[in-house]
């Protein structure tokens, strides 16, 4: 049974983010009750553990000191990136701009509270602890629920979405196999997350032909 509830996660990601990018439907609308249902998932199937190899304020430290690390990162890769790409740029800010009128603290909310904790716990809660049990290889697991997760944000058509689940998933994947368990990848995730949201790389597209 959870193998099917894990390639439905997949699909039923997908579908969401195809759903966003082909008919213009609200982030916030759609994803948020598609991965608190994909997080209620993983909790129901009892596979979920915080942190099995580390205490939880190692792992904890480590997701918060990760997500810091990632923004900055990222902030990085766009001021190099954006300037060269337009695609890229005008992508990101149609993403990261996608809150409209809603206040700050109520996207924050929705982020922070209901999307990613929902997102990390099927995929480094449920599905890599699963390919981990199936395959007795965690190298060989870890690729492949990094590449489940990918696949999954291709369909956003947003290439800000899709380097952000590539190089995300990266850290994310590798927190959890590192402390055993969820707590890590999901305060990274959230952290980093926040800060995107607080305070863009890029706020608005640079102006045509730049």
């Amino acid at each position: 049974m959870i193998p099917t509830f894990m390639v439905l996660g997949v699909v039923v990601e997908g579908a969401a983010w195809w759903w966003i990018s082909s008919r213009g439907a609200s982030v916030w609308a759609t994803m948020t009750p598609v991965l608190v249902g994909l997080g209620v998932l993983a909790l129901l199937s009892g596979r979920p553990e915080a942190a099995e190899d580390v205490t939880p304020a190692a792992a904890a430290a480590a997701g918060l000191v990760g997500g810091v690390a990632l923004y900055l990162a990222t902030r990085a890769f766009v001021a190099v990136v954006a300037p060269r790409w337009r695609a890229f740029r005008v992508q990101s800010v149609a993403m990261y701009g996608r809150r409209g009128s809603r206040p700050l603290g109520a996207v924050l909310a929705l982020s922070a509270l209901l999307m990613v904790p929902g997102e990390e716990l099927f995929w480094r809660g449920l599905f890599l602890p699963e390919l981990e049990h199936a395959l007795d290889a965690a190298p060989l697991a870890a690729v492949l629920a990094w590449a489940g997760f990918v696949a999954a944000n291709l369909p956003s058509r947003n290439l800000a979405i899709v380097a952000g689940a590539a190089v995300g998933g990266v850290a994310w994947v590798a927190l959890a196999a590192w402390s055993g368990g969820v707590l890590a990848g999901l305060l990274c995730h959230v952290a980093w997350t926040a800060l995107m949201l607080a305070f863009p790389p890029l706020e608005t597209p640079f102006p045509e032909g730049a």
